[in-house]
This record gives C-alpha cells, structure tokens and sequence, in this order.
C-alpha cells in the first residue's frame, strides 16, 4: 500500500483545512518545498499535491509550487485542484505532475474527463470521488451534488478508471479515524484500485487501510500535528 502525504496550497504556503472550510486554514509552513524534501528524506516516494486556491477559483494557481518540488525531489507527484480545461492539464503535466486528479469537472463535464481517460490512458488520471454523507461535493467542496459515491465511481470504472481517491468530507482533518465502512463497501462493489483519505489520526489507522484492501492512504494533518511520525510511516514502508 502506498503512503501519500499530502501538501495543500494556498497562497503558496503548506496548509491544512478541517471539513474543507477555508475559514479553518492553518498554515504549517511558507514552503511547501521544504516539506517534500523532508518526506522524501524518510523514504516516501509519493505525495498528494492539492492547488486549493484553484479548487476554489476553477483554474489552476499553484503550478509553480507543483515544479518546484518536481524538479527538486524525485516524488511522483498526484496533483489535483481547478483542472478544468485542457490547458490546466497541460500546464499540470508540463509542471511535472505524474498523474492528475479530476473531481469537480468529472461531475461537471463527464464527456470531456473521458476524453481524457482515452488521450492520457488510465495510469495518468485518478478520479477523485470526495463525498459528505454519500453524497459527491465539488469546487474546493463548496458544491453539493446529488450523485452516491458509488454510482459515481461505476460511471467512471465502466469508461476505464482504475484509480480513485475517497475523501469522505466529514472526517478529513478531523483526526478521529477514517470512513472504514464507506471505503469496504466501495472495493467491493467497485473493485477500483482505491486511495483512502480523511481522517487518519495515528499509524493504526494506517495498518486499518492496508488490512481493508486500499492501494494507497492519504495523510495530512496527522502528520503535520505530530499524531503520526515520519519515522513511523518509514518503518511501514520498510516492513512492507
């Protein structure tokens, strides 16, 4: 199971969210470089770079951050927020992302995304199905849809998704342990390669993932509120 932190940008600083409201913003260090330098210095090879600040504008902002850390760390790097268009994609890749994670405009424009499943192929683009009781949200989560998380993810699976990202909403953040039930209930009835995000608060949490059947976990806050060590995660990795 792959071990993915997570950096979140806004203004160009490492920050974190709770239930993804921007008005819960702590900034845990001005550079976000430096943060993946030090995860890769602990033998992590993956990390989750979100652009909230395009989340919330709908086009990409913090390209610059993304090439930063591409061009200083050897971290394949998933990079999502504001990929709305064409042109946010390619800037995205040419910036150095390894692949890309589509949510809002897979709701929003589901011919355009699998467009982009047939130009880039599956490896290169993961769905991000980020849900609140069920339910899929959009635009930084400041957007409710109607659509179940598991319809959603089975539209995509059926046009050749293999990866996916779950954030359940009410838990990220919020340091009390992830959606156990939601994510065994997706891998059964969507056999996706599946990444669990949200709520991770200690490194039991981590091994909880790895025995449900996950491909990857996301961290965030529990690593930046010293909750989960580095040290830990690299002791999970070796023994992997």
């Amino acid at each position: 199971m792959k071990i993915i932190p997570a950096i979140d940008i806004i203004d160009g600083k490492c920050v974190r969210l709770s239930k993804g409201d921007y008005n819960t913003k702590k900034i845990y260090n001005e550079n976000p470089l430096e943060v993946a330098k030090e995860f890769e210095d602990y033998g992590i090879k993956y990390l989750h770079l979100v652009d909230l600040d395009g989340a919330k504008s709908k086009h990409i902002v913090n390209q610059k951050v993304l090439e930063a850390i591409a061009k200083e760390t050897s971290l394949e790097i998933d990079f999502g927020g504001g990929l709305k268009t064409q042109s946010d994609i390619e800037i995205a890749f040419n910036s150095g992302a390894n692949q890309i994670t589509i949510g809002s405009i897979a709701i929003q424009n589901p011919e355009f995304c699998f467009d982009l499943l047939e130009k880039y192929g599956p490896d290169k683009i993961i769905l991000g199905a980020d849900c609140e009781n069920r339910k899929i949200k959009t635009s930084g989560w400041l957007e409710e849809s109607t659509l179940d998380v598991i319809d959603f993810i089975l539209q995509y699976k059926n046009k050749g998704i293999k990866n996916v990202i779950c954030t359940d909403i009410s838990k990220d953040g919020m340091l009390q342990g992830a959606s156990d039930e939601l994510y065994r209930e997706i891998l059964e009835k969507t056999k996706v390669q599946l990444i669990a995000s949200g709520g991770i608060s200690c490194i039991e949490d981590v091994e909880q993932m790895k025995n449900i059947g996950c491909s990857g976990t996301i961290i965030g806050k529990a690593i930046y509120e010293g909750k989960i060590s580095l040290t830990q995660l690299q002791n999970f990795i070796e023994n992997a």
